[in-house]
């Protein structure tokens, strides 16, 4: 019998069908949901794959997501078998598993057409409460059993059918049963959307040449990654970092990373590191797996989508006793903190082997402010965002300013808007935080100041990191700033920190929190002076600091004075 094959026309209309389809389920999901994380935050992923579980397709979302969502494909059919049937749903979120933490669940569902299983869709998404020991957000947990509910591979409705018992144990096991559900079923939404596109598609070209299409796009990932690695000159690079602790007790926590180059292989080490640790920064090794194939894709082919072809020239090396291979039980909850680090220093080591692409270090955090109201008399209510920052300057651009970390990608805080109308709480200031990037020719990008007052008693949880380790600098940047967090109470005393388990705050409190800024890239002194004048205006460094920095006076009209101003050579 004659294999089927597809042109390359045919081939690059699947390649743009998946990933539009995969934009419909993520339309479909947000437009769904229920809870302000997922339809403002966006906190969520979702993907179109192959029968095999290969990548075919994926949307804007929180990138770190994408790199391992097959994962959970595959476990659901190594559990499964053949026992998988159209119309069923399964969900799981267990740590070790999927990497994540618990609060993200995903739901898996297979796509077939006259019969035939030809792919699965997937959405994984934030629920604001998994049942865990404290409401939203968990800081001090030690153990997996602390985090909520944990799943493995489970099916929740089979062959259209809904399993009562699991909805049940679900509504049980949280303290928001109505809109965790909702967000269940906008999933299960964003899945039947992927059947129903996946199926106008196949209908008109057929399973077999959808199939050989598919293996075209994954022959053409693997040959431009092939050709992208040799294209690097063969060599070693080393970088260590440190967070400031593992939320629950004070040491540092060290992040290590060997990069080596040779040839048309990309070989990643990352034996040095600490763990795993009492607290909940470890992670599955599939997150990590998933982070070091965002890292690579910020820096190699980053404009071709993830598929199933892509980062086999990519090797991982994980110590079985590492935070970023975490078995039980260690506690997983802010698991995305060391990733941010490790992805700063992937990228630190091949800007060394990529100089032309060369970009310093950024924030690194997801720098998350939490409130909540447990009291049913109240309402119950969680608010859950991550906070912008700067990113690290390019060797060919200043880095960016109030943007999201790069783990967290389409991840976005809550407009001020959304959060007054919905919670008792008030943005008091959003703002640019001045002289926070790192000088340098070019400059790191700005952190930001976010001002919240509380309107009624409820919980506060703070968690923000890369205090001992700033978003550093290269080829002679400066280190951008660290974060700063301070509460004033009504009573008049202020703490700072960085990092607050949840606990009672009273009406009137006022929550101040800046992020820190992108390291800068290249020699400040280098950076012309209209450029740090500009900087001045926009609000990006003050007065003090062109001097201080740039060896730049600017005067009273912000025009540079070049008389009192360093002379450039």
């Amino acid at each position: 019998m004659t294999q089927a094959t597809a042109d390359p026309v045919t081939t690059e209309v699947v390649r743009n069908f998946v990933i539009s389809c995969a934009e419909d389920m993520n339309a479909s999901l947000w437009r769904s949901a229920h809870s302000a994380v997922i339809y403002e935050g966006k906190d969520s992923a979702v993907a179109l794959m192959d029968a095999d579980g290969n990548m075919l397709g994926q949307s804007t979302g929180v990138p770190l997501f994408i790199g391992a969502i097959d994962v959970c494909v595959k476990h659901v059919k190594d559990y499964y078998g053949d026992d998988i049937a159209e119309g069923d749903v399964f969900i799981m979120n267990d740590s070790y598993l999927q990497g994540t933490h618990l609060h993200d669940i995903t739901a898996v569902g297979p796509l077939f057409h006259e019969g035939e299983l030809v792919g699965f869709g997937a959405a994984r998404a934030h629920w604001n409460d998994i049942g865990a020991m404290d409401p939203g957000t968990i800081m001090g947990s030690t153990n997996i059993y602390q985090e909520g509910l944990r799943l493995g591979p489970t099916r929740i409705i089979r062959k259209g059918e809904p399993l009562r018992e699991w909805y049940d144990l679900l509504r049980l096991n949280t303290r928001l049963p109505d809109a965790s559900i909702g967000d269940l079923g906008a999933q299960i939404a964003a899945i039947r959307t992927g059947q129903q596109r996946l199926q106008q598609l196949i209908g008109k070209i057929g399973p077999a040449t959808y199939r050989a299409a598919c293996q075209n796009i994954f022959e053409q990932a693997r040959r431009m990654d092939r050709e992208a690695i040799a294209a690097i000159p063969d060599g070693t690079w080393s970088r260590e970092g440190y967070l400031d602790n593992d939320g629950v007790g004070d040491e540092p926590v060290k992040v290590a990373l060997t990069l080596t180059v040779k040839g048309e292989e990309l070989i990643v080490d990352l034996n040095g590191t600490s763990g795993p640790v009492p607290g909940s920064v470890n992670c599955g090794a599939s997150q990590t797996h998933s982070l070091l194939r965002l890292a690579y894709k910020t820096m190699i082919n980053s404009d071709r989508a993830i598929t199933g072809g892509s980062f086999e020239t990519m090797t991982v090396i994980i110590p079985d006793e590492c935070m970023f291979n975490a078995g039980e039980p260690a506690a997983c909850e802010w698991y995305f903190t060391g990733l941010g680090l490790l992805a700063d220093l992937f990228i630190s080591c091949l800007s060394e082997a990529m100089p032309e692409r060369s970009t310093a270090a950024h924030y690194g955090d997801s720098m998350v402010m939490g409130f909540f109201s447990v009291d049913p008399r109240r309402g119950q209510w969680i608010s859950i965002e991550p906070t912008a920052g700067g990113w690290g300057g390019r060797s060919d651009g200043d880095g960016e300013s109030a943007l999201i970390n790069l783990v967290n990608g389409g991840f976005r805080n809550i407009p001020g808007e959304v959060m007054e109308i919905k919670f008792p709480l008030r943005l008091e200031e959003f703002s640019f935080r001045t002289d926070s990037g790192g000088a340098g020719r070019h400059r790191g990008g700005c952190g930001v100041v976010r001002r919240y007052r509380t309107l009624e008693d409820c919980y506060a949880a703070i968690w923000f990191e890369r205090s001992r380790t700033p978003a550093w600098g290269l080829n002679g940047g400066e280190d951008g700033a660290g974060p700063h967090v301070e509460v004033r109470h009504p009573d008049g005393t202020v703490e700072e920190l960085l990092k607050m388990r949840a606990r009672p705050i009273a009406a009137g409190t006022v929550v101040e929190t800046q992020t820190g800024g992108g390291g800068g890239n290249g020699v400040a002194r280098e950076r012309p002076f209209e450029e740090v004048v500009t900087d001045v205006r926009r609000g990006y460094v003050s007065v003090e600091g062109a001097m201080k920095d740039y060896g730049v006076k600017v005067g009273a009209d912000l025009t540079a004075d070049v008389a009192g101003s360093e002379p450039r050579t």
